[in-house]
């Protein structure tokens, strides 16, 4: 099922040269990469680019900020920029005026950076995990992982995990679990895979008995 909505000066010269070659270069795609904007909060998790959506006040930054104090990044709060590369990869930044900083309801405007220091943040990261917070009472068809749920940007797939919020339920821990899964499925180890496959092997040995 696809849900649809990029000590010598001249060593650090030459690094400095480096970078600015790169950034250009970066800058040269974006005005040409295919691009659109959505709401939600980009977070690096395990190396894993996150893409938390979900209605407004679900909880999303609250999720985010946890994730951070973890020890995982922040990449964009509130408002995302998603671009495709030419390799078709989806890419998320914030935009400048919100770089690093996030909503937290009851709090106001907080700075990431400079709270937990420029190791919590990211400017830019690749999405790779689509995570949507849903109310309790939304139906959650596939239990077992098997089917796979998909969610569609800019014509790119990505995986979707949509986990329901309820009082006392850790939704950070769940969050990096999935992150976890999603770097043992890259791997080729499908967790509801591999269970299916020892039922049936079960039941085919208990029909020889």
């Amino acid at each position: 099922m696809t849900i649809s909505a990029s000590d010598s000066s001249r060593p650090r010269t030459k690094k400095r040269s480096t970078r600015s070659l790169s950034k250009r270069t970066r800058n040269t795609e974006s005005l040409t990469s295919p691009t659109v904007h959505l709401h939600g909060v980009l977070v690096d998790v395990l190396g894993v680019g996150v893409l938390l959506l979900g209605k407004s006040g679900i909880g999303k930054s609250e999720c985010a900020l946890d994730l951070v104090m973890r020890g995982h990044r922040l990449v964009a709060d509130d408002l995302i920029k998603v671009e495709r590369s030419e390799e078709g990869k989806l890419y998320g930044s914030s935009h400048e005026l919100g770089r690093h900083l996030m909503e937290i309801r009851g709090l106001g405007i907080i700075d990431i950076g400079k709270l937990f220091g420029i190791a919590a943040t990211r400017d830019r990261k690749r999405i790779q995990l689509v995570i949507e917070l849903v109310e309790s009472d939304v139906e959650i068809k596939d239990l077992t992982g098997l089917e796979g749920e998909s969610y569609e940007i800019l014509g790119v797939r990505l995986p979707l995990r949509r986990i329901p919020v309820r009082p006392g339920r850790n939704l950070t821990a769940i969050v990096e679990v999935a992150a976890r899964e999603y770097l043992l499925e890259e791997e080729g180890y499908h967790t509801a895979a591999q269970l299916e496959e020892r039922l049936i092997t079960k039941m085919r040995e208990g029909g020889k008995e």
